[in-house]
């Protein structure tokens, strides 16, 4: 065969996420290629992400590459990717996840301040209201970018601190002081790296399916089956994390409204059934009890 074209964003994250793709394939002897794309996502940082009005903002143009057979597959952080996939573009591989979490990173200037007083910059609507659910007087900036770019706005800028995902920082190799947020519920597939394919190219999904991790591919598709029945899109306040102990699985998940004040939550432990689709049930269990008025709430405000 030859070489497999890997589609990816070209920031330097992504980048580290397409190697980690082509490192797994050529441990079972595919050669590999890497093809740089740059995401309609990328180049409107000055938005925050739930007013450019679509969902799917950085996995949009790989699609289209995809698609247009300039690429084989493409690698997706998953949490950007929509539940709702284009025709004919399938998930067809997820590795091994290694970090969910959110984590806070705060200016020298603020090293002594409470979290209730510190003015966060951040532009995920989860992040905002999970944090307002317990800090409601917290004062917000926007900001976008890279990692990079948000670590260099958070010095230039007037808050204190910012809120990323703890697997970029890992990724990266930055030496940078934070600290874990337990009060964050990550978003749905939040540190995972998926891989999606053509439906039509069979013999390529198949050597992708060489490469899936199985007990994360479990966890991520519960996670948002959860996010799907919720219609939640990509920027609606909605946290789920499942983790797999034994033949034990706890799902916790939670809808908050945009102001942090009304949140609905589930966290069970139950036995894995392949069967069951437990990201849908919970989900209804949060819609029987106020999430679908709470829903309606949040799409009319933003």
């Amino acid at each position: 065969m030859k070489s497999i074209r890997i589609g990816t964003r070209n920031s330097a994250l992504a980048l580290w996420q397409a190697r980690e793709v082509a490192r797994h394939l050529q441990n079972n002897n595919y050669l590999t290629e890497i093809v740089p794309i740059v995401s309609s996502g990328d180049k409107n940082l000055n938005q925050p992400l739930y007013s450019l009005g679509i969902t799917g903002v950085f996995t949009r143009d790989l699609d289209v590459a995809l698609l247009n057979d300039e690429i084989d597959i493409a690698v997706h952080s998953l949490k950007d990717v929509p539940t709702q996939l284009p025709q004919n573009v399938e998930m067809i591989a997820y590795l091994e996840r290694d970090y969910p979490q959110d984590i806070l990173i705060r200016k020298e200037s603020a090293r002594n301040k409470e979290f209730h007083e510190l003015k966060l910059a951040t532009s995920s609507l989860r992040r905002r209201a999970f944090w307002l659910r317990h800090y409601p007087n917290a004062e917000f900036s926007d900001i976008r970018g890279n990692i990079q770019t948000r670590l260099q706005k958070l010095e230039d800028g007037d808050f204190d601190a910012t809120i990323l995902s703890l697997a970029g920082i890992k990724r990266m190799k930055m030496e940078i002081d934070y600290e874990m947020l337990p009060l964050m519920i990550s978003a749905p597939s939040q540190g995972v790296i998926a891989v999606a394919g053509h439906s039509d190219k069979s013999e390529i999904n198949e050597i992708l399916r060489s490469i899936n991790h199985a007990p994360t591919q479990i966890c991520v598709e519960m996670e948002r089956n959860f996010l799907s029945t919720l219609e939640g899109g990509c920027t609606a306040p909605i946290g789920a994390f499942a983790e797999i102990f034994d033949d034990q699985i706890r799902f916790t998940a939670a809808l908050c409204s945009l102001d942090g004040k009304n949140c609905i939550a589930v966290d069970e432990n139950f036995k894995y059934d392949p069967a069951e689709n437990f990201g849908e049930r919970y989900a209804k269990v949060v819609l029987e009890n106020g999430g679908k008025e709470l829903m309606a709430e949040i799409k009319s405000q933003i």
